[in-house]
């Protein structure tokens, strides 16, 4: 083990044994050995969360090669725990999304095995599919766990009908289409973003290269030429033209002098950074909106004071200064390599399209651990079932660092999926997939569609792959079959280990 490992596992062992000793101040002494369990079986979730879903967030910046996998790590883990901690939100519904609604009079220690076997069984098939290097949707995982250990219960409590009615099977086919919508709309998104950068700002900069270099090329070719030309004229010839060319006489300018001149001046008529003053910051502006729109109506919507009009305003003046801010670079830049001072320049945009996409799924998909770990916690406390749960900021912190230490020792795996092995990224093609993704999710955030971030970000890679014509369609096979399985797997996983928590636990 490496020293950054090393430090890492000290951290998250130190971690845990402050947890737990704040665990027996919280938690009543009869059930600290259930605090444990439920504790062991959250954090291995919330490590398994971090090391499949976070390394969604920076897959395509390390295939870009914006950054290297450990800065991707560092910058991942400081804003999946910024916002796991600082807006993972005060309450999170015990029962996801409203898949399942028990019956009444259900014993309060039923349904913490009901939990425990949620949390076991979607945190070892995350395991198992980051292993793979298959990025799954962690929230279909939970749910499926839920579903399953709740199915269990109905058989060994009720009866068959009281099991599967349930179950809301309508929010199941929901969860079925969006293997479908999910990367659909992803794909369809980054695609027209994709689309709008190459015709607006790639291709005529390649035009533009081509013309420049062409010019060079010409004038290369005439330097060689005159110089071979003067070689076989006479010395008084060859000292007369040297002389107008050293002297910069303007009533003896040389032939050659004339046509440095002309070719120069062509040279400089071209306007390099004609396609990407404007286009550049109008992009930079909107990828501003869509980025600070994430924080502020999906990071941060759990514990910002601001209403609706001022957060708007907020949107509408980063837009603005990221505009005028790209602006002033796009003017400030050396007329170099064009193609690579465009890829410089998304590379930056890359990163705060990252960022933003690591901040909230830290504020969002935490739920997925913190959930089930916050009812099974409520009832060891109160010995109740309430129909939401306050999530105590230890919890938050501890599942956050668990998170984190998950994307470190797990996510390489997925990033390198995410980041090669689905379509070749460059800095302009991951900003579009990452731009795409966030768009679709904070649309499906607010018009209340379920969506997978996971399924999202694939489709939108694959959708830049169609339009380069480089989707390396044989990779999605295994993805495509991870996700049709991850439901069923984990609940079928979750039953299991239910009736075996009944036996230990209760009967």
């Amino acid at each position: 083990m490496n020293k950054d490992n090393m430090i890492a596992f000290f951290i998250f062992i130190i971690s845990v044994l402050c947890f737990f000793v704040w665990g027996y101040n919280y938690i009543p002494n009869n059930s600290m050995i259930l605090f444990i369990l439920a504790s062991v079986f959250g954090i291995f979730m919330a490590f398994n969360i971090g090391g499949n879903d976070v390394a969604n967030s920076f897959g395509t910046s390390v295939g870009a090669k914006t950054v290297t996998i450990k800065q991707a790590l560092i910058i991942a883990a400081v804003f999946e725990l910024s916002g796991a901690i600082f807006a993972g939100g005060s309450v999170t519904n015990t029962i996801r999304s409203g898949i399942v609604v028990l019956p009444n009079g259900v014993d309060p220690m039923v349904f913490v095995c009901i939990m425990l076997s949620a949390l076991l069984s979607s945190g070892i098939w995350l395991l198992i599919a980051s292993k793979k290097g298959l990025p799954v949707s962690t929230t279909h995982s939970i749910i499926g766990g839920i579903v399953g250990a709740s199915i269990a219960m109905g058989f060994m409590f009720f009866n068959q009908h009281e099991a599967f009615s349930m179950v809301n099977w309508n929010g199941i086919y929901k969860i079925v289409a969006s293997w479908i919508i999910s990367p659909l709309l992803g794909g369809l998104v980054a695609y027209l973003i994709y689309s709008y950068i190459y015709k607006r700002i790639l291709e005529p900069s390649s035009l533009i290269n081509v013309k420049i270099k062409e010019i060079k090329k010409e004038k290369k070719a005439f330097k060689e030429e005159y110089f071979k030309n003067l070689q076989n004229k006479s010395q008084e010839e060859q000292i007369k033209e040297l002389s107008a060319i050293v002297l910069d006489d303007d009533e003896k300018k040389s032939e050659y002098k004339l046509k440095i001149k002309q070719l120069k001046d062509k040279e400089k008529d071209i306007d390099v950074f004609s396609k990407m003053k404007f286009h550049v910051p109008l992009i930079a502006g909107v990828a501003a909106l869509v980025i600070s729109s994430m924080f502020l109506f999906k990071g941060l919507n759990k514990v910002s004071t601001l209403n609706l009009m001022q957060n708007l305003w907020i949107v509408f003046i980063i837009s603005i200064f990221a505009y005028i801010v790209t602006l002033a670079v796009v003017r400030l830049m050396k007329k170099t390599e064009l193609n690579k001072t465009i890829e410089k320049i998304f590379s930056w945009f890359q990163i705060f399209t990252a960022s933003s996409f690591a901040f909230s799924h830290g504020a969002n998909d935490i739920a997925n651990a913190l959930g089930p770990f916050a009812a099974i916690l409520d009832v060891l406390k109160n010995n109740t079932i309430n129909p939401s749960s306050p999530v105590p900021f230890a919890v938050m912190l501890m599942f956050g660092i668990s998170l984190v230490i998950g994307l470190w020792f797990l996510g390489k795996e997925v990033i390198q999926t995410v980041g090669s092995k689905l379509a070749q990224i460059k800095p302009t093609t991951g900003f579009s997939a990452e731009l795409g993704a966030s768009i679709v999710i904070l649309l499906a955030t607010q018009l209340g569609i379920p969506v997978s971030s996971t399924h999202i970000l694939i489709g939108a890679i694959l959708g830049i792959g169609v339009f380069n014509k480089d989707a390396k369609w044989n990779m999605m096979k295994p993805i495509g079959l991870a996700w049709v399985i991850t439901l069923p797997v984990a609940g079928i996983l979750s039953s299991i280990i239910f009736m075996i928590f009944v036996q230990i636990l209760i009967l």
